[in-house]
Formats: structure tokens, C-alpha cells, sequence
């Protein structure tokens, strides 16, 4: 169990910094990252931490479609959650 909470923490990291970088190109019109790869860093385990900044950073909170597709992936972390304490899974 140890190792998956490290592996959330890297992946939250990453994702916390994918997201914020994109902020960052979105404020001086430059190249952003695709929503796909912010996506797929949130379905990998970064979920936590883009919901965290979505609100504090102010970004893509307001972007129905990013939205719906976040609280989405959220919902799916939660259920696996819930599933690997109700099952006792890497216990």
C-alpha cells in the first residue's frame, strides 16, 4: 500500500505541474497541452491534485466540458477506492 501512496503523490506532482504550466502558456498565448494528456494524467492518479488547483489557480473551472470529463474520472478513483478498502486489496 505504501508504494501505491507514493506513486499517487509522483503522479499528483506531475499532473499538478502539467496543469499549472498549462495555465501558465494559457496566460501568454503560447502553446498549450493538449486536455487529452491533462486527461490521462488525472485518470493515472492526478485527479486529486488538478481538482486542488482547478479552484486555487483558477483554471478550466468554468470549462463545462473539462469539467464534466474531471469530476467523471473523480468519480471512477472514488468507486476504486472504495472497492480496494471494501475488498482489503493491497492490504
Amino acid at each position: 500500500m505504501r508504494y501505491f501512496l507514493y506513486y499517487l503523490l509522483f503522479i499528483s506532482a506531475v499532473a499538478g505541474i502539467a496543469f499549472a504550466a498549462d495555465k501558465h502558456k494559457a496566460q501568454r498565448d503560447k502553446w498549450r497541452i493538449p486536455e487529452a494528456t491533462l486527461h490521462f494524467l488525472e485518470l493515472a492518479g492526478g485527479v486529486f491534485m488538478v481538482l486542488l488547483l482547478m479552484y486555487t489557480i483558477h483554471h478550466k473551472n468554468r470549462k463545462a466540458s473539462y469539467f464534466v470529463i474531471t469530476y467523471l474520472i473523480l468519480a471512477l478513483w472514488l468507486a476504486a477506492f472504495y472497492l480496494i478498502h471494501k475488498y482489503q486489496l493491497f492490504a
